[in-house]
């Protein structure tokens, strides 16, 4: 069975008609998996909602157990007390309601002052809901918005006419945004958008409602499971990092090495030019997500460089992170890229024109994203953008500026060359480090970090914005975050450490630091502020955990190089590990300077 195919728009009946099939598989292939509980309450049935939103997320290395209301029952599940609901301790809440559940519509003898009322009525009664889950539970929210409704009564006036029922959902919809805009941890499934793209009238067949009391159509179910799956991919940091591109073909019509630079399609003078200047366009977009762009192509360096630097190329090399164009294979320069850029392979969406190239990369790195763009370049963007790579439920100001805090890490790794001592290298630094208790300005940035980092962290635990602000008021922990800046450049918040206090004791719960600043002896900094922060509260002992996954091994031995004695592990190879500071503490940070209050 081919799940590559399985997965990728647009989507065949197997995923429903063979769905206890494919989650064996992806449950006997997978490793790993993060567990995860999520409650899905109904404005309609959810049952093969439900089971495909399950697929997309083990693809995606998500395990849950799922909760599921009674037929239409989520205005209840929510506002009244509801036991095994809160016994469920849900991760994730998703409510997946349409306009069939929309409770009255304006009618053409209402007043402009009746339909707005209506309005707020009908909002105010989802805001309400919002409101109290988020108070109950203090999980993210994923709500539905409302797809247009599949008739209209006036024809285009119900558009802008406020009694049309498609301008009722318009400005629903809008009020939705709004709340989505004001209010963290709560975010939005475009049922609007989607149904759009799959086909109002197929989306909105009313054969499936009159027959199963479902709001859209089976053949659709996938596509809006994609969606959900997407968001809650993108929360627990499972989003992709950075593209490697190919050129000929790719980012241009042609062969540069044959054809030479000034016969390449590309720019507005033909319609395949134009074709590929706006995939350069689209894919340039995302630098402003943080997404990083590099290049991997079989070429001689100087003519992809004469390529990339025509007047007429929307993309330019200062747009490129890595470029990387020589004779060697390209799954093995994209392991380049990834390790230069101390990022996973598994971060990459590899782009290119040739079938068997894209067919190594998926051989030689599995878990890098390699999509099916098909031979025409009109059709680049679509075949990237419906896979949902990058899906964005936060966007910070680290997200902007990551472009340039790779290239900086670049730099850095080619400084580290010229040096044959590499404590020299990092005193060269000048590294400058800033260490504070969580703060309400990084609580996003916390959060995030929380749950994208997988390489260096302890414990693997992940944390909502909510539960690291609760965290941060409680004086039962101790916190910390850690910036660090150097000669290059601020890589901004780069390290969190938290650690719960039991009679004299320190039990470190969270303990990661992103992949940009590895082997720069940030850790040692941050372990010598919590030794600190330790001996200053009469805590002589901490305690540390690793627990072991398939990404974070390179943190095994964490403990035992700050001079923790291991005291347990189990057969899994959870290890418990202890540092007495009774007597003192030795500081092990030499190459930063760190400001700390």
């Amino acid at each position: 069975m081919d799940l590559e195919n399985l997965f990728t728009p647009p989507f065949s009946g197997e995923l429903l008609a063979k769905r206890k099939k494919i989650r064996r598989l992806l449950l006997e292939g997978g490793t790993d998996f993060m567990d995860k509980r999520i409650a899905v309450l109904g404005g309609s049935t959810t049952h093969d909602v439900t089971g495909v939103l399950e697929l997309f997320l083990l693809r995606h290395g998500i395990r849950c157990a799922f909760y599921e209301s009674e037929y239409a029952q989520y205005w209840q599940d929510a506002m009244f007390p509801n036991p095994e609901l809160e016994a469920f301790h849900p991760d994730i809440i998703y409510i997946h309601t349409s306009n069939r559940n929309v409770s009255r519509w304006p009618e053409l003898a209402d007043s402009p002052e009746a339909v707005e009322d209506l309005l707020e009525e009908e909002y105010g009664k989802f805001a309400a809901m919002w409101d109290r889950l988020a108070q109950t539970y203090a999980c993210p929210i994923i709500q539905n918005n409302f797809e247009y409704p599949y008739w209209r009564l006036m024809g285009n006036r119900d558009a802008s006419d406020v009694h049309g029922r498609v301008n009722f959902v318009t400005r629903l919809n809008l009020r939705f945004a709004e709340y989505a805009q004001s209010h963290k941890n709560f975010y939005l499934n475009d049922i609007n958008y989607l149904s759009a793209a799959f086909g109002l009238e197929q989306w909105s067949a009313p054969f499936y409602w009159h027959m199963y009391k479902y709001a859209l159509s089976l053949p659709s179910v996938p596509c809006l499971a994609q969606s959900v799956a997407n968001i809650i991919k993108s929360l627990y940091g499972k989003n992709k990092k950075a593209f490697a591109l190919d050129l000929d073909n790719t980012l241009w019509g042609g062969v540069v090495g044959d054809d030479g630079p000034e016969n390449l399609q590309v720019g507005q003078e033909t319609s395949m030019g134009q074709a590929y200047s706006e995939f350069q366009a689209y894919l340039k977009a995302h630098k402003q997500l943080g997404v990083i762009l590099n290049v991997v192509s079989k070429n001689e360096a100087e003519n992809a460089m004469a390529g990339l630097r025509r007047p007429d190329m929307t993309l330019t090399p200062d747009d490129f992170i890595m470029v990387k164009a020589n004779w060697e294979p390209k799954s093995q320069n994209l392991m380049d890229i990834a390790h230069t850029l101390s990022l996973l392979p598994e971060s990459f969406v590899f782009v290119d024109d040739n079938p068997a190239e894209r067919e190594i990369v998926r051989q030689q790195t599995p878990r890098a994203a390699v999509p099916e763009i098909g031979e025409k370049p009109e059709q680049y963007i679509q075949a990237i953008d419906k896979m949902g790579y990058f899906e964005v439920t936060d966007l910070s100001s680290d997200d902007a500026a990551r472009t340039e805090m790779y290239r900086q890490n670049a730099a850095r790794s080619r400084a580290e060359t010229s040096f044959a001592d590499y404590g020299e290298y990092l005193r060269s630094l000048e590294m400058r480090a800033e260490i504070r208790a969580f703060e309400p300005l990084y609580f996003s940035r916390i959060a995030q970090l929380t749950n994208k980092s997988n390489q260096f962290n302890l414990t693997t635990r992940r944390f909502t914005q909510a539960e690291i602000e609760a965290m941060a008021a409680d004086g039962k922990y101790i916190t910390l975050y850690g910036k660090l800046a150097d000669k290059f450049g601020d890589n901004g918040v780069v390290s969190v450490v938290a650690g719960e206090k039991t009679e004299g004791r320190l039990d470190i719960i969270l303990w990661l630091m992103s992949c940009r600043v590895l082997k720069r002896d940030m850790e040692f900094a941050m372990m010598d502020v919590l030794a600190e922060q330790c001996r200053e509260q009469g805590i002589d002992e901490i305690r540390g955990y690793y627990y072991p996954t398939a990404k974070n091994g390179m943190v095994r031995d964490f403990y035992e190089k700050q001079g923790f004695a291991k005291i347990s592990e189990d057969e899994t190879g959870n290890t418990v590990w202890r540092l007495d500071i009774s007597g003192g503490y030795e500081q092990k940070n030499h190459v930063i300077s760190v400001n700390h209050q």
